[in-house]
């Protein structure tokens, strides 16, 4: 089903040549508050207009501000479409972003970055403007351009595919001179943005106008505190629980709840801080008068607006101000590049052209400013695209710190190393003569004949295709791009992942990525897999498939794949070019073989867990509410239902292995499957929402009447201190209401999962609140006898297992041999091809990417959340934190994928130092842009031998276990251990051992380790203990040994 369209004024993207834009904006008012995004250098702004010189690389963007924003209801939200860009924005920014119109002036490569990440982003209207013509190199910068349109205008050309991106955002074109009165759809103020790539080089300017109110400085979420303690003091000390490190600034302002005795701070008056220490901080009130603090409380932060003035373009081009560092060694670079962009613009204007090779200028930056200002290297496109979106983006909702005012950035070090011959340079009649004007025909080539691995075709690889499908990498005859990914799409890509449209739902993400990429660039010599890479596969991916390869780069979304695929590269010395998203972050690192250190050198801290007791009894946040949901949501209908199948298919079996366990987690399995094969058992619909109803008593009423018996809430704990204390929140019954919704969405939610399970038909009665209700509570008697409680430990569990054996025994007599229940595994979005199939056969007619998954987590989690009086999350909200969900949106993606593209020019030219290479952090919210050299690998050295742990010693010829220890003998060093993964194949001091050293060390593998060495494997490594001639251990790389 396409989006709907939202209706809405026309916006205008294009790409402009000489005058474009004179006119166009007459007065300032115009120009203040409205963004008008320019991707060229001969875009000139006075007070008054705007011109643009002849260049076919300008493009603008023009868009209301905040103050004339309307609003798009909250139904207006695709929620299942932009969930991963709601967790970064919220909902606010992206009604304000729905309500906006944008209008952007030329459309080569960054025009249509600008434009792909706005549309997917889902502004209310995109006008494109464009006079010029498709050239043929600028086939290597925009990725709406092919063959067939070389000669059509620009935005003409570009319209249809960037419509295909997002079908609720109309789409419209200009082509003729952009005049004041193109304008006048926009409602001033209008923002204004003015961004150029040249070559290398790059500029942003950003002008909002005299004031905007920025809401939401860094997008985090604010940070909150649970309270021990409060003094009467003036100033007043504020101490927290130590369970986590306080997050709070001197000068942040905080609310309080929830305090008892101390009541007066619970107005929601907003509290300004000081003295921020990691556990405490001091209040600038005085509490003196206030009661005297008992318990509980929650501090939270309240962000403060910031109010920016921005001035005009001709006032700031004489007065910039601080500029914006990304690279702190070339900080002298910024004054330079901003002479060098006004010099630019002023050649441009006088001459109606762009410079070619520029004579008699030293200063080498100058010289390859002038030298490549007519190409738009794609990388840079990317980049750029990505972080004058998220401007836009910036300037529509008040969302973000906007860039102040400039940005300069350049990649002089991505050039060739070796000088390269004048005639290099020169234009061959190819798509990528732009890209060859800057790097050469030299490197084009080995761009072009490179043999790519990608792993992952999710938005990072999706934008890694459309790069290098533009750069022409493996284009040429030698060259493959191989790219594995064993997901398919579903709606939720579709608002970052550009390569994949609303009919591509449900098929495979490489095989549609690779058609898509394949048709930006025709060449493109691309294998497109499913499989998923791990050691499980390496039949695949074997050691000739590594060794072939020029470089792998991951565009993955977990660590483990990532670590495994870093491994690869490091065994066989290959670049691994390394990046990840986190909401509006970023980040690259190269992995450059002997040059840097490999990706998992360095790990991050693991996530801090809580505990389970807190999880299951005490929780006191929203998180702990969804984990326990998503516990019981897998244990009720994935393992259970999986356990009944296990004991069904070969009960005898299942029985031996339960009795030899004899433990209380057998014990808690039978008496499971019992429950769901004797009294829980559903047959009808009614049995499912009965079962519904009676799960809903015992979650929330009778455990916890249960734990309010057993811990009351005067309890104190063995030191006197009250039991009740914080973290922990004292809970209460609910009752179940039929007039509750979310009471309702529970009950029907856990009935038609259930139905599901036991393969029972939903009827349509399903929405009916009385059917829901009207179901039997369950009799169930609160333990109130403490040796009870005590003596669950003491129940012997083979004789508890072998009743509990026979019972299921006679339960099994009374079912059909096909009886199978169906596991259900947690899906955030649509459903597995069974369920997909069952919905259809039981004639459910319900949104069909409603499973009801998140539904019942949600439900679950929230009813719980009353049970403590912990603050409820939207559905949305819900399905983020129990799936797991990584916040993501286009422009950070487009940003990663930039500068780990340029990086490919040095791996590729392959004559860079490490000093030349950069890994690269970035927060578009801040902005904050880092780059800095990567960390070398650790050097290790023994006589005249060095090693990193890049290395890994070859010994050919089929050794055997005298020879690897002779020569490791012949360079000092004595082995005292060998061994092959876990298996010790020798050592010194074993006598026996010794019979073994004449053998080969394959056959000793063979025969000791007892390992199967496929036929694709020529070689394996074993690991070698040994120390020097002075008896200190030596760390040495592993050994190969070839066999074959």
């Amino acid at each position: 089903m396409l989006p709907r369209k939202r209706a809405g004024e026309g916006a205008v993207v294009g790409e402009s040549e000489n005058n474009n834009i004179k006119d166009a904006c007459v007065t300032s008012e115009i120009k203040k508050h409205r963004i008008c995004a320019t991707a060229s250098t001969c875009l000139t702004v006075n007070n008054n207009t705007v011109t643009v010189g002849n260049n076919s690389s300008s493009s603008s963007v023009v868009e209301p501000s905040i103050m004339t924003l309307g609003y798009a209801k909250h139904n207006d939200i695709d929620e299942d479409l932009y969930s991963l860009q709601l967790a970064v924005c919220g909902r606010e920014t992206m009604r304000r972003l729905f309500a906006s119109n944008i209008l952007i002036s030329g459309m080569q490569g960054l025009g249509a970055e600008i434009a792909k990440n706005l549309i997917l982003a889902g502004v209310k209207s995109v006008t494109l403007h464009d006079e010029g013509i498709v050239e043929l190199w600028d086939l290597s910068n925009n990725f709406a351009f092919s063959e067939n349109d070389v000669g059509k205008n620009r935005e003409l050309a570009s319209v249809q595919k960037l419509q295909e991106l997002n079908n609720a955002v109309p789409i419209s074109t200009l082509t003729t001179k952009l005049t004041k009165e193109h304008l006048s759809d926009f409602q001033p103020p209008i923002s204004f943005v003015k961004t150029e790539v040249r070559g290398h080089f790059g500029s942003i300017f950003c002008d909002f106008g005299p004031e905007l109110t920025v809401v939401d400085v860094d997008g985090e979420v604010p940070h909150t505190g649970i309270i021990a303690s409060i003094s009467n003091d003036n100033p007043a000390l504020v101490s927290c629980i130590d369970d986590e490190r306080l997050e709070f600034q001197d000068g942040d302002f905080v609310v309080f709840s929830e305090v008892q005795g101390m009541t007066k701070l619970n107005d929601r008056k907003s509290q300004k801080i000081r003295s921020a220490k990691p556990y405490s901080f001091t209040l600038e009130e005085d509490t003196t008068n206030f009661g005297t603090y008992v318990k509980g409380g929650i501090v939270s932060q309240v962000k403060q607006p910031k109010v920016l003035k921005f001035n005009p373009l001709r006032e700031a081009l004489k007065d910039p101000g601080d500029f914006l560092l990304s690279d702190f060694s070339k900080f002298d670079h910024l004054p330079l590049l901003h002479l060098a962009f006004q010099a630019l613009d002023k050649f441009i204007s006088e001459f109606d052209c762009l410079p070619g090779k520029v004579q008699d200028i030293n200063p080498k930056l100058l010289r390859c400013f002038a030298f490549g200002a007519r190409a738009v290297l794609n990388p840079m496109a990317a980049m750029f695209g990505g972080i004058v979106g998220q401007e836009v983006v910036k300037a529509c909702s008040g969302k973000f710190h906007p860039l102040f005012q400039f940005f300069y950035f350049d990649s002089v070090e991505s050039l060739p190393v070796e000088p390269l011959d004048p005639n290099d340079f020169k234009p061959l009649n190819s798509r990528y003569d732009a890209q060859i004007s800057v790097f050469g025909s030299k490197l084009q080539k080995k761009l072009e004949d490179a043999k790519v691995f990608i792993v992952g075709s999710g938005a990072l690889g999706c934008e890694f295709l459309k790069n290098l499908a533009l750069m022409g990498v493996s284009c040429g005859s030698q060259g493959k791009l191989t790219i594995t990914d064993d997901d398919v799409i579903e709606k939720s890509n579709l608002s970052r992942q550009f390569l994949f449209h609303d009919w591509n739902i449900g098929q495979a993400k490489s095989t549609i990525a690779a058609s898509a990429a394949a048709s930006i660039n025709s060449q493109l010599k691309i294998e497109a897999l499913q499989n998923c890479v791990g050691p499980e596969i390496e039949s695949v991916f074997n050691d000739a498939f590594w060794e072939n390869l020029t470089v792998a780069i991951n565009a993955l979304d977990n660590v483990d794949a990532r670590l495994y695929v870093d491994q690869r590269c490091l065994y066989f010395q290959k670049p691994l070019l390394e990046s990840g998203t986190l909401g509006a972050k970023c980040n690259t690192q190269m992995v450059i073989p002997y040059l840097t250190e490999n990706y998992g050198a360095s790990r991050d801290p693991p996530e801090k867990q809580a505990p389970m007791c807190t999880v299951h009894s005490f929780p006191h946040n929203i998180d702990h509410c969804l984990t326990w949901a998503r516990s019981e949501f897998e244990g009720l209908l994935e393992k259970t239902p999986a356990e009944v199948n296990a004991c069904l298919s070969n009960p005898v079996e299942y029985a031996t292995s339960m009795r030899n366990a004899a433990d209380a987690q057998a014990k808690d399995n039978l008496e499971r499957i019992l429950k769901c094969l004797d009294q829980g058992k559903c047959e009808t619909f009614q049995d499912c929402v009965t079962w519904a109803r009676l799960r809903f008593e015992d979650y929330f009423v009778n455990r916890i009447k249960q734990l309010k018996f057993t811990f009351p809430e005067d309890a104190a704990t063995s030191t006197g201190a009250p039991f009740w204390s914080a973290p922990k929140r004292f809970p209460h019954p609910l009752q179940f209401s039929a007039v509750d919704p979310s009471h309702l969405q529970f009950i029907m939610a856990a009935s038609i999962l259930r139905a599901a399970a036991f393969d029972i038909p939903v009827p349509d009665l399903v929405k009916n609140p009385k059917m829901l209700a009207e179901a039997p509570k369950e009799d169930v008697k609160i333990v109130t006898d403490e040796k009870a409680t005590r003596s669950a430990g003491s129940v012997d569990n083979v004789a508890v297992i072998n009743q509990l054996l026979l019972k299921l025994e006679l339960c099994r007599n009374n079912l059909s041999s096909e009886f199978r229940m169906k596991p259900i595994q947690f899906e955030k979005e649509i459903f597995c091809s069974y369920y997909d199939n069952w919905w259809k056969n039981f004639g459910l007619r319900l949104d069909d990417d409603t499973n009801f998954h998140v539904d019942l987590i949600a439900g679950l989690a929230n009813i719980r959340a009353r049970n403590y009086s912990i603050p409820e999350v939207d559905k949305l909200k819900a399905k983020l934190i129990a799936g797991r969900i990584i916040p993501a949106i286009a422009t950070a993606t487009a940003m990663a994928t930039g500068p780990v593209c340029l990086e490919l020019y040095k791996v590729l030219d392959g004559a860079h130092k490490v000093e030349d290479y950069r890994n690269t952090f970035a927060n578009l919210a801040l902005p904050l842009f880092s780059m800095a050299e990567p960390v070398p690998p650790k050097v290790l050295k023994h006589r005249d031998m060095k090693w990193t742990v890049w290395d890994r010693w070859v010994l050919r010829d089929n050794p055997t276990l005298k020879q690897v220890i002779k020569w490791l003998k012949g360079n000092g060093l004595n082995a005292y251990s060998i061994s092959y993964g876990n298996c010790l194949l020798f050592n010194s001091l074993f006598p026996r051992h010794r019979e073994r050293l004449d053998k080969k060390v394959v056959e000793v593998v063979r025969e000791f380790a007892k390992a199967e060495l496929p036929p694709y494997r020529s070689h394996l490594d074993v690991s070698v203990a040994c120390d020097d001639n002075e008896g200190n251990d030596m760390d040495i790389p592993p050994i190969s040994t070839y066999y074959r």
